[in-house]
């Protein structure tokens, strides 16, 4: 199931992989997954580098059989390229392999309710780069989904006054496979460029649907393994694309005051 191409708007720059365009918003209802493990456990846990929150619900999570999600994949691809992250968020789960397990992905939440907890969040770890992939649950519970957009906008303008140096990458929502559902997952992402139209140079719409389709999801929502790792690709690329989102500003609590 696919919607005619998404455009760009004016002021958000977008991002490509394999003719894509990169924007991290969206994820789903779900149950959150497991404790946090002991650092001991994990090699390279929160490891000095620059500080990256991924950011969202249970797609930042990981959920279906696979605690951890997406950011088991991008963190052994940006280890692999030489780059040293620290993934930062109040919540940690996944396996072994991933290298850093903390994350800000709130399973089954909305992007209200993420809205309401950000100060603390962003106060507590000052990240860098935020990959910020929401909105599905507003869509999936019928949560005033006709300014859904608007709300995403806010929240990008409300990390941005916070943290005026961080650079923000938006991801659109995946498609999924329930007929009503997929038709709001299409109008949210369609309004994604308009919603973000005038923003800095700093905000980035990353459109992850056109990089899944239903055949990577595990229940028609949530993504499989190689959905997720699918996924890893494209905020990898998004990230690469911008050297500064894998660099500390110089001089300055990360995020705080913007280095341009």
């Amino acid at each position: 199931m696919r919607s005619a191409q998404e455009g760009t708007a004016p002021g958000v720059r977008p991002l490509s992989r394999r003719g894509f365009l990169l924007v991290g918003a969206g994820a789903a209802a779900g149950v959150a997954f497991g404790a946090r493990p002991a650092a001991a456990d994990v090699p390279g846990e929160s490891n000095g580098g620059v500080r990256v929150m991924p950011l969202g619900d249970s797609l930042t999570d990981g959920f279906t059989p696979c605690p951890g999600g997406y950011r088991i994949g991008l963190w052994r691809r940006l280890a692999e390229a030489g780059y040293t992250v620290d993934f930062v968020g109040s919540l940690a789960n996944g396996p072994a392999e991933l290298g850093d397990h903390d994350h800000e992905g709130h399973s089954g939440w909305r992007i209200d309710q993420l809205d309401a907890q950000l100060d603390g969040w962003l106060a507590a770890t000052s990240p860098r780069t935020v990959l910020l992939l929401i909105g599905t649950n507003d869509l999936n519970q019928n949560h005033d989904v006709a300014n859904a957009p608007a709300r995403l906008s806010a929240l990008v303008d409300r990390i941005r006054a916070l943290l005026p140096a961080t650079e923000i990458f938006v991801a659109s929502v995946p498609p999924q496979t329930d007929p009503t559902q997929q038709a709001r997952v299409v109008a949210y992402n369609q309004a994604l460029p308009g919603a973000l139209a005038g923003k800095d140079a700093g905000v980035r719409l990353v459109r992850m649907y056109e990089a899944l389709t239903t055949a990577d999801l595990a229940d028609g929502i949530h993504l499989t393994p190689a959905g997720y790792d699918r996924m890893a690709g494209v905020w990898f690329d998004a990230l690469r694309s911008v050297p500064g989102a894998l660099e500390p500003v110089a001089g300055a609590r990360e995020g705080v005051a913007r280095a341009r």
